[in-house]
């Protein structure tokens, strides 16, 4: 590691080949807690480079419990990391995206750099994690949904989550967890923190066989936030689209904003599941659960996938598949 750390210090990047040896042995405890801090905060200093994103994911894809499903099963994930502590928006989408009739296979975690992650939330309301994958396959077929806590399904990641927690802020592997969902989905919406990053996973992207949108709005958030313009990576481009385009209404951050503990983050969570969000909080659900739609059906367009989110969240259905999941 000592050799690894002066080439970065020296601001050389590591090869595809060599990212994907240093990450299997800091999973594996070759490296002590200092050196695994600051091969992590380098990160923070610099622009991690494509080859390195993708070493780091082909190191934690090998060393996953994989984790496989017979339907076409798709993420809705972000980053994380964009400061910006808005509510829990893709957990909420993939409850849409998943009344809408696409299964979903959300991969998820404890929050690290914001007071709560997916797991947090559903930790709350009295989920209880399984790396079984009988009994994942049993909430697909009964919800249209299952949950995958990352650390059942990244155990070789266990000396590096306190690490990760000591710090407190994003690391390269905020980059990486959209793109390590050990179920393989073929179709995947990723938001992320930075335009730089949209990039990198949109050319990563590019180059597998999945039906995919990449997104990052333009004021820095890591989904679209409808308070402006964003930008999107998808199998047939790029473009940059704004809330009139998906025939929304343009919000300010205040309308968006999350709870500061899991208690509130939960209260706004259920608020807007069983229809009685405000119209701003429906409005960026039906969005993000709209873009991931779009991403599994981009034929279809995303006016009827706008379309088919409304209509899964407003009927209750998303509420339904809620229930489904938590009361097995």
């Amino acid at each position: 590691m000592k050799h690894i750390l002066n080439e970065l210090i020296d601001h050389r990047s590591l090869t595809k080949e060599t990212a994907r040896q240093v990450l299997v042995e800091l999973a594996l405890g070759k490296y002590n807690p200092s050196q695994t801090s600051a091969f992590m905060t380098v990160y923070m200093m610099r622009s991690i480079t494509v080859d390195e994103l993708q070493g780091f994911r082909d190191a934690m894809l090998e060393l996953c419990v994989p984790a496989r499903f017979d339907q076409p099963v798709m993420d809705v994930c972000g980053t994380g990391g964009d400061g910006k502590n808005t509510f829990n928006m893709s957990t909420l989408s993939s409850f849409v995206v998943a009344a809408a009739g696409q299964p979903v296979a959300k991969h998820g975690n404890y929050g690290v750099s914001s007071a709560c992650g997916s797991s947090n939330l559903l930790e709350y309301f009295g989920y209880k994690f399984t790396n079984d994958i009988d009994e994942l396959k049993r909430s697909l077929d009964r919800a249209n949904i299952c949950f995958m806590h990352a650390p059942l399904f990244h155990p070789a990641m266990k000396n590096v989550a306190p690490i990760r927690k000591e710090l407190g802020v994003k690391t390269f592997f905020n980059m990486l967890g959209p793109m390590v969902n050990p179920s393989f989905p073929k179709r995947q919406l990723v938001g992320v923190f930075s335009l730089e990053l949209a990039r990198q996973y949109g050319y990563l992207y590019q180059n597998t066989d999945k039906d995919f949108v990449i997104l990052h709005s333009l004021d820095g958030y890591d989904e679209i936030s409808l308070t402006g313009a964003f930008k999107f990576f998808y199998n047939g481009g790029e473009k940059i689209a704004d809330p009139r385009d998906l025939g929304l209404p343009q919000l300010k951050y205040e309308d968006i904003k999350g709870g500061d503990t899991v208690e509130e983050s939960a209260s706004v969570f259920m608020s807007v599941l069983q229809g009685k969000g405000t119209p701003a909080q429906n409005a960026a659900i039906i969005a993000n659960a709209g873009m991931s739609l779009f991403a599994g059906h981009q034929d279809q367009g995303i006016t009827k996938a706008m379309e088919r989110a409304k209509e899964a969240l407003v009927s209750g259905k998303a509420f339904e598949a809620f229930k489904k999941l938590i009361n097995a």
